[in-house]
């Protein structure tokens, strides 16, 4: 891989998981509106949409003719679906600390899974750096931590998040020479609707006037349109773009960009409290991502 994608590649790490870290603000607006499988309907809704618009446009290509289509939809099937199911149950059942503790695991879980099924292992300094950025996380985490129980729902419903998202990006890595990461977004984005959508009927009771009242709150619609248009269709793109040219140890302690951000959205929108400590942790975390880019071998 020339220098020149590399950097295309790290740019796109980037740019996508710091929009992520803005998806926490458009999220909790958006929960204000609806409950969270519409909410999530809308969203991957309109995301499929999207992606049928730049195909019809030209903008997008497909080439999905004699592929085995069971792999793409194995990686939806990971992220959004399952992942999403385990992250909204996790969090409600469990406490600020465990939860963000155990999405914090995610780039530790996939690069050690990588070594054995992708055959990419890491150095003893990228363990080292993914290691002191999970640290960071976890500083953040204790920095915020709230009441809440937590019961055995929470940890399996984490456990399966975690696992649902080391294994997105180990399946987004395997098919990345044969499905391109429009393909793989746009496979991503149909099954998130084609799973969210009777979800969403079965909470609104089948009303269909309840599924689209939300949609009239300008408050709302923006959310969903961010949600939609910046953090499921251009960053799903960007990541699997980046899975494409990246080893998995690489891009997945990307993941911590995504709380150091959240943690400045909440100071600068939300006017949440600025400490030193929490500087701190967003410093070890970027430290972290920037020595795991550097010692990789």
């Amino acid at each position: 891989m020339d220098k020149k994608t590399q950097i295309k590649a790290l740019l796109a790490a980037i740019a996508c998981h710091a929009a992520w870290g803005f998806s926490f603000l458009a999220s909790r607006k958006g929960l204000d509106g609806a409950p969270v499988f519409v909410l999530l309907s809308h969203r991957f809704g309109l995301s499929f949409l999207v992606m049928n618009l730049l195909v019809l446009l030209g903008a997008g290509k497909l080439s999905l003719k004699g592929k085995a289509l069971w792999k793409p939809l194995l990686l939806g099937l990971m992220e959004p679906v399952i992942y999403f199911f385990g992250e909204q149950y996790g969090i409600l059942h469990s406490n600020t600390v465990f939860s963000g503790v155990m999405i914090a695991m995610i780039p530790i879980v996939s690069t050690l899974a990588a070594a054995p099924i992708l055959q990419e292992k890491p150095s003893a300094g990228q363990l080292f750096f993914c290691l002191l950025s999970v640290c960071g996380v976890v500083g953040i985490g204790f920095m915020n931590r709230s009441s809440g129980a937590l019961d055995w729902i929470g940890v399996v419903a984490l456990t399966v998040a975690v696992l649902s998202a080391g294994a997105y990006t180990l399946i987004g890595r395997g098919i990345s020479r044969e499905y391109t990461p429009f393909e793989r977004t746009y496979m991503m984005m149909g099954v998130g609707a084609a799973a969210f959508t009777p979800l969403a009927l079965v909470q609104t009771r089948g009303s269909v006037a309840a599924y689209f009242q939300p949609l009239a709150q300008p408050a709302y619609l923006l959310a969903i349109l961010f949600l939609a248009l910046v953090c499921s269709v251009a960053c799903y793109f960007l990541s699997g773009y980046t899975i494409t040219y990246m080893t998995v140890a690489r891009e997945t302690v990307f993941a911590n960009l995504t709380t150091a951000v959240s943690v400045f959205a909440g100071v600068i929108f939300l006017h949440e409290p600025f400490t030193w400590f929490g500087a701190l942790c967003c410093l070890v975390i970027f430290v972290g991502i920037y020595g795991v880019q550097k010692t990789a071998p």
